[in-house]
């Protein structure tokens, strides 16, 4: 059993200031407890939101990263609905990779039936965490290069889910947990304007949950398969024979 201590950190990348805590807020809540530092990384204001200025749908993201017990920072790429796959965008990710030096990183999946924001940065990521750990690149010769040990993905909806791929469900049933991740997502009020996010991710979570014989679950998919030291910890699958 690995202390909080021994724990390294965890680095959640999000296209927009609400997508960490509807996609995977049960998940940092439960993180930020186990005495794991989260550092979030917001890649846009929100500028083309239909409710919410940047300045509000920042402050909502900042006070749910606080409700969360994480970090947070935004990084200014091409703005919201804009982003392009660049190489220089890549850099700046992988920049920040090295800054924090995470075991695990999040991402958006990568399926395209989806904000176009969203695959375009789990891409982006996926690439980054690539470069990250390549000693001889002059665009980041300033820091010391970073092996990330595994990227998930999540999904905002279920039409980002990956076809084809089990998820790993991470059970976050205790009712704290559970309190934390939803007051995450209230925080986001202007967003409550267009749908009622908090319900709809609530409900994901439940259906999850209970298909796997638990109260709540969050779905991520490994970029590559995940590495176990021994049996001990696989003892749970999410059917019962």
């Amino acid at each position: 059993m690995s202390s909080p201590k021994d724990l390294s950190p965890l680095l959640a990348f999000g296209a927009h200031p609400d997508d960490l805590e509807f996609s995977a807020g049960g998940i940092i809540a439960q993180e930020v407890r186990a005495g794991r530092h989260v550092h979030l990384v917001v890649c846009s204001r929100g500028e083309a939101g239909t409710n919410g200025t940047p300045k509000q749908r920042t402050a909502e993201a900042k006070r749910a990263a606080k409700v969360l017990g994480a970090t947070i920072e935004f990084l200014a790429l091409d703005g919201d609905a804009h982003l392009e796959l660049k190489s220089a965008h890549a850099f700046k990710l992988a920049a920040i990779i090295r800054k924090v030096k995470p075991g695990i990183v999040l991402a958006p999946s990568l399926g395209q039936n989806q904000h176009p924001d969203h695959w375009r940065l789990g891409t982006l990521v996926r690439d980054a965490i690539r470069l990250a750990r390549y000693g001889g690149l002059k665009e980041l010769k300033k820091q010391r290069p970073h092996a990330v040990g595994q990227l998930f993905f999540y999904a905002l909806s279920p039409g980002a889910e990956p076809v084809g791929s089990t998820p790993m469900l991470i059970d976050i049933s205790e009712p704290e947990i559970v309190g934390l991740w939803q007051a995450a997502m209230e925080a986001h009020a202007t967003q409550m304007k267009t749908r009622n996010y908090v319900q709809l991710q609530l409900a994901r979570a439940r259906v999850h949950g209970l298909n796997a014989g638990l109260q709540y679950a969050q779905p991520l998919w490994p970029n590559d398969p995940p590495v176990f030291d021994s049996l001990a910890s696989l003892a749970r699958a999410a059917r019962s024979f």
